[in-house]
């Protein structure tokens, strides 16, 4: 049985969120409240980034960000996103499957060393064989046949790329309250694996692309 749930992940999404849900000015105080420390997940995982506070505030007024501050905030993420220095984006998007099917990592009944995975699909349709998927987020299934990519490696493919990379490592970089993972920026998945992410979703002879 896959392992959708994914604990520290879940934190970090449930307060980064926040703008997506009414709620009230104490509402950090009374997730903390609830939350207890086991095994790796410890409770400074509830700590919010300046980012987060800017949007759960927002949310608390029920009001939208201000735009200069939107835009201020996802330029500075947009600078953060670390391109690979070899210029090589894509992996073996078979390896990607099993990042994005995987939830495992970062659960307090994990251990340090365990590796995390994407856990793509609990908000992601990737494919037509996969039926048990999320929809908090849009589909994904040919997302690169959609934007036109026939060759990833063809400089005319270089802007999808780019921003693909750019979403995955840190999602507020285009837009500043989203709750998508940040899974370069907060080490959720390393360099590599990001590369086979890269391969699933724009390689056209993954399953998301080729079915």
């Amino acid at each position: 049985m896959k392992q959708r749930a994914w604990m520290g992940a879940a934190a970090v999404v449930l307060l980064a969120g926040c703008a997506a849900m009414e709620r009230g000015p104490d509402v950090a105080m009374v997730l903390k409240e609830s939350f207890r420390e086991r095994g790796i997940a410890k409770l400074d995982r509830l700590d919010q980034t300046p980012l987060q506070k800017h949007c759960s505030e927002a949310a608390a007024a029920g009001r939208d960000l201000d735009p200069a501050v939107r835009q201020s905030l996802e330029r500075d993420a947009l600078a953060r996103v670390r391109y690979p220095a070899d210029g090589k984006y894509l992996g073996d998007w078979k390896e990607g499957e099993r990042i994005a099917q995987s939830g495992r990592g970062l659960q307090f009944n994990d251990s340090a060393e365990t590796v995390a995975g994407g856990n793509c699909y609990a908000c992601h349709q990737l494919t037509k064989t996969e039926i048990s998927y999320g929809n908090i987020g849009p589909s994904l299934y040919q997302y690169g046949k959609l934007r036109g990519v026939q060759d990833p490696a063809d400089p005319a493919s270089a802007e999808i790329v780019k921003y693909t990379w750019a979403k995955i490592w840190n999602s507020h970089a285009y837009n500043a309250c989203s709750q998508m993972p940040r899974f370069g920026d907060a080490g959720i998945l390393n360099e590599q694996q990001l590369r086979h992410v890269m391969a699933l979703l724009l390689d056209p002879k993954s399953p998301v692309n080729a079915q």
